[in-house]
């Protein structure tokens, strides 16, 4: 195919033949993947040419006579005036062809590839069609030429890259790191230690290499002796528990992984949920740092807080010295905010190894290998600095971009948090890689290191082995590695886990963990040794602490503070006494040393102008949410104090320090509730009534609050109609959780109306409230409508089973009827003005739902404020009745039951009849619709009122009565094609009379009689 001036596939084959040899020769890693690149961009050309050597085709490729360049065109290579051996390598990394990489599944390669084949099939196409050779060919020839081509020449291609693939991964390893098979990842259940199969696979790619020397040297065995550091700090340890090393603890976890495109959500837990789960951690990462991408984009690695990134990110570091990479690990916390990247650099150099050294002779000393940027903590930077370091990955590719110009390839891997990934630009072709929990086999694998590493010290303290078995019901904590760790710490310590009961639950577990952490920082501290009275006072401090850090997140509405704004808020509730008196009011100092002792609370840093910017947030964010509903509880059982000896008249309860804390958000997400029902539930029958009494005292003196003990406490700018709302909610929600069931009557003691006052509290509550919030506040709760010796009633209790739909609607108890009312049927006409009203208050999810009963207001609108009772049965509307009977499976009812139906909807149907209502068209086709599909099972009396009803409409539209009103003509056309439409059915349902009189009066196909 080539003629005397270039063989392209000769050379292409040449090279692939040679592709070993040619690696040998290699200065260092960053050209070994040039040549990798251009290795496969050669067999992407090279398996097109050849498939097209072996197609059948009409005519022979020899008559077609393609130059190299008219080849390398059309794989969109530019030659220009290249020599006639031209240097493959420089020439090939010029394009821009697809390319394999360990985060692609093998079908989007598959389909990358056929695309460009397909888009090559064309281009040959389009050129053929201007030779001569096209010109001689007759017309099946060329539809033979068009179908080889379009159809079979992408397949056939695509397998012989394939094989041709094969052939380079024989000759370079890297290739086979590159192509991905989910299927097999997703069954491999082996648990990974370490990263230690990362040499193993890369220690043949860099025989050639030149080692690092000087200071490079010193960073890499910095970096390599992290292996033999413990995980934590021992000082974390009970006595006699020896905490295993980086080496033997740290277990590969499992991921997911992506390419950042236009749809990507990485904070988005249901979008991570779509990619495949995968389980080659060690192989995925040699595959990375091997492809050329990560040379032009940072890798993003994500977690939860304790998934273990930093930790990937010091092993990563040790593992990648010895392979013909140069770690450099930059823990973000730890250097200048302000700084350019390489000055940040440059500082966690002179950290690791005591040097003073720039980065251009860092990356000189490196020798052939290539370095890599371990950039830990973006979400620290976030955190502390807010929208400040947003396009942080955007600068950290600008600085490789930069690097590859001066011939100093580098790559770069970022961890952050999962939950604020969402902050910041990424650039173009980044990857995005998230940390999964724990699953049971690689919690049984870490608990056989840590049991063996800790055999001698719980044998010294009466214990045996931790196993899954203890850990099964807590396995959402020890899922995540870092709390995996305090769990079994805490059990070295206290034994709890291994002697738990049935009764020990969530709440317990987190009492006793967050309480024996506390209780040993405690005696740390102390200097002398103190009774066990003043060791619990002293342990209730800490966790008065840890709950005041967890309101400052709680009512910000985030999992995080910062020190500077849980100063503010310290100082504010408590103020600033230079005597710390006993009890709660102790004021907080030094709050960051308090709560940088607890490794369940993350303390993340920056620094900028030489000042240290810190924020705090538990490990996990029911840490915090239990904490807060503790001390909420506290406070609300602090109300029960005495009261003075003299009190005449009402004596205002002092909540004002409750008021502050539980005014800024609603406590009824799920978690906290649960929470709260487990702390509830220890308190004796005869404090929940008491408690329960002061709660509804507390909510009827709010009602008339005006004043605010603590107005320098501002975690959020909040209306005061706002705060009311949410501190009301939050009285009643405690209030009924500690009651279990209550009334509107007893929660609104002096209302005349208990239910319209529920009524008015739940518009005031929602506007308060977030939509999120006003969600979980409802489906907390379930309503009982009932009637008791005063009229009707409301009953509140918690939901029990969130399955269940709501009590079915009565409409005499919303009238005010007595239950099971009779008699005749009511209406309203203020349907309209309802209609209107959803559509001048309705936020998104109202709209939702009137944007579904538009039809219904359009076409039945005075129906759904007619209403029909029944003695003895609730009452509702014939819009209710008439849906009903369209869309309710009624092969379900009973006899009776569809019997009643029919009755409610005649009744009301009857009653738009005698108003002559435009919707009683509506009415009729529905009613008639329904009855054809029940006609053979509705009860008699209900099947003969169907029918008189019928007849009654036909005297009325024919029968010409003076004595009756006369239906508007729009009425009566409209009921005349209604009833044409059901031509078969009324025609069976009617006299002989009644059709002969319609038949005299009217032809439906015609319009009314003149």
């Amino acid at each position: 195919m080539a003629d005397a001036n270039g063989r392209l596939l000769g050379l292409g084959r040449d090279a692939i033949r040679g592709v070993g040899a040619r690696l040998d020769r290699t200065q260092g890693r960053a050209e070994r993947t040039d040549v990798l690149r251009a290795a496969h961009t050669v067999i992407v050309v090279v398996a097109f040419f050849e498939a097209m050597e072996e197609l059948e085709l009409p005519f022979t490729l020899a008559e077609v006579r393609l130059t190299r360049d008219e080849q390398l065109a059309l794989a969109r290579i530019e030659s220009g005036s290249t020599p006639q051996t031209p240097d493959l390598v420089s020439l090939l990394l010029a394009t821009d062809l697809p390319c394999p990489a360990p985060h692609i599944p093998a079908s989007a390669l598959t389909a990358m590839l056929l695309a460009s084949y397909a888009d090559y099939a064309r281009r040959f196409y389009a050129f053929l069609e201007g030779l001569a050779l096209w010109e001689h060919m007759d017309a099946l020839r060329r539809l033979r030429a068009h179908a080889a081509l379009m159809d079979d020449l992408p397949r056939a291609a695509h397998d012989r890259y394939q094989s041709l693939y094969v052939e380079l991964a024989k000759e370079a390893p890297e290739f086979g790191f590159w192509v991905t098979h989910v299927a097999q990842q997703a069954i491999h259940t082996d648990v990974g230690r370490a990263l230690s199969g990362i040499e193993t696979l890369l220690t043949r790619t860099t025989e050639a290499l030149r080692p690092p020397v000087d200071v490079a040297s010193a960073l890499a065995r910095a970096h390599r002796a992290a292996l033999a550091h413990p995980v934590l700090d021992a000082a974390s340890a009970p006595d006699g528990i020896r905490i295993p090393t980086l080496q033997d603890l740290y277990l590969d976890p499992d991921f997911r992984v992506s390419a950042v495109s236009g749809q990507a959500a990485p904070a988005d837990h249901e979008w991570w949920g779509r990619l495949p789960l995968r389980r080659d951690l060690t192989r995925y990462l040699a595959g990375a740092l091997t492809s050329p991408q990560l040379a032009e984009a940072p890798l993003l690695i994500l977690g939860q807080p304790g998934a273990g990134k930093s930790v990937l990110t010091r092993v990563l570091a040790a593992r990648l010295a010895s392979v013909g990479f140069l770690p450099v690990r930059v823990p973000l916390r730890d250097v200048r905010v302000e700084d350019e990247l390489q000055d940040q650099i440059e500082q966690a150099i002179r950290a690791s190894t005591g040097e003073q050294v720039s980065w251009p002779e860092l990356v000189r000393a490196a020798g052939g290998s290539t370095p890599v940027l371990l950039l830990d903590g973006f979400d620290e930077l976030l955190q502390t600095t807010g929208v400040h370091q947003t396009n942080f990955l955007e600068r950290v590719s600008q600085f490789q971009r930069r690097e590859a110009d001066q011939g100093r390839r580098v790559l770069a891997l970022v961890t952050s948090r999962t939950s604020v990934a969402d902050r910041a630009r990424y650039p173009t072709g980044m990857v995005v890689l998230r940390l999964e929990p724990f699953r049971a086999e690689q919690i049984t694998t870490w608990l056989a290191v840590w049991n063996e590493a800790n055999m001698a010290g719980l044998s010294a303290h009466g214990r045996g082995p931790l196993t899954w078995q203890h850990l099964e019901r807590h396995a959402e904590l020890a899922s995540q590695p870092l709390l995996l760790t305090m769990l079994a710490l805490y059990d070295a310590a206290e034994g709890a886990l291994r002697r738990a009961d049935d009764d020990f639950d969530v709440t317990e577990l987190y009492e006793q963990l967050l309480s024996s952490f506390a209780r040993r920082e405690v005696g740390k501290t102390t200097l002398h040794a103190v009774s066990d009275e003043d060791t619990a006072a002293l342990v209730e401090q800490e966790l008065q602490r840890l709950s005041l850090v967890a309101f400052a997140q709680l009512n910000r509405g985030r999992q995080w503070v910062s020190a500077d704004e849980l100063e503010q808020d310290l100082t504010a509730v408590l103020g600033r006494q230079p005597v710390r008196p006993p009890g709660f009011r102790t004021p907080l100092t030094a709050a960051e040393t308090a709560l940088g002792r607890f490794f369940f609370v993350q303390r993340a840093q920056s620094v900028r102008d030489g000042q240290v910017l810190a924020t705090y947030e538990f490990l996990h964010a029911t840490f915090g949410e239990y904490l807060a509903v503790r001390l909420t509880l506290h406070l609300l059982t602090d109300l029960l104090a005495p009261r003075p000896a003299l009190s005449l008249g009402d004596t205002r309860i002092d909540d004002d320090l409750a008021y502050a804390l539980l005014s800024y958000t609603s406590l009824a997400s799920r978690q906290m509730l649960r929470f709260a029902r487990s702390l509830t539930g220890r308190l004796s029958m005869a404090e929940r009534r008491r408690l329960t009494r002061t709660l509804i005292q507390v909510l009827t003196q709010h009602t008339t609050r005006t004043g605010d003990q603590h107005p320098a406490y501002r975690p959020a700018l909040l209306r005061t109609t706002t705060r009311h709302g949410l501190y009301g909610s939050n009285l009643v929600l405690l209030t009924v959780l500690l009651a279990e069931r209550c009334s509107a009557a007893e929660l609104f003691p002096g209302s005349a109306d208990p239910p319209g006052a529920w009524h008015r509290q739940c518009l005031l509550w929602r506007s308060a409230m977030n939509e999120s919030q006003w969600t979980d506040f409802a489906l907390s709760l379930d309503v009982h409508h009932t009637w008791d010796g005063e009229g009707r009633a409301l009953e509140i209790s918690l939901r029990s089973d969130p399955g269940t739909p709501p009590q079915p609607l009565d409409m005499n108890w919303h009238f005010r009827y007595p239950r099971g009312s009779g008699g005749p049927g009511w209406s309203r006409s203020y349907w309209d003005e309802l209609w209107h009203k959803t559509a001048v208050s309705g936020g998104t999810n109202d709209s939702v739902m009137r944007h579904a009963l538009d039809p219904v207001f359009r076409w039945l609108g005075q129906a759904v404020t007619m209403f029909s009772p029944v003695d003895g049965a609730p009452a509702s509307s014939l819009a209710h009745d008439l849906l009903e009977l369209l869309l309710a499976d009624r092969t379900a009812m009973s006899d009776r039951e569809l019997g009643d139906l029919y009755d409610r909807a005649l009744q009301g149907t009857r009653l738009l009849m005698d108003m002559r209502h435009p919707h009683l068209v509506s009415a009729v086709h529905a009613l008639l619709t329904a009855f054809g599909q029940d006609r053979g099972r509705v009860p008699g009396d209900a099947h003969d009122d169907v029918l008189q009803f019928l007849a009654q409409l036909i005297q009325l539209m024919f029968g010409g009565s003076e004595r009756a009103q006369p239906l508007p003509v729009t009425v009566f056309d409209a009921l005349s094609h209604a009833l044409a439409s059901h031509r078969p059915l009324v025609h069976a349902l009617i006299s002989a009379e009644d059709r002969a009189l319609i038949a005299r009066h009217h032809d439906p196909a015609t319009g009314p009689p003149e």
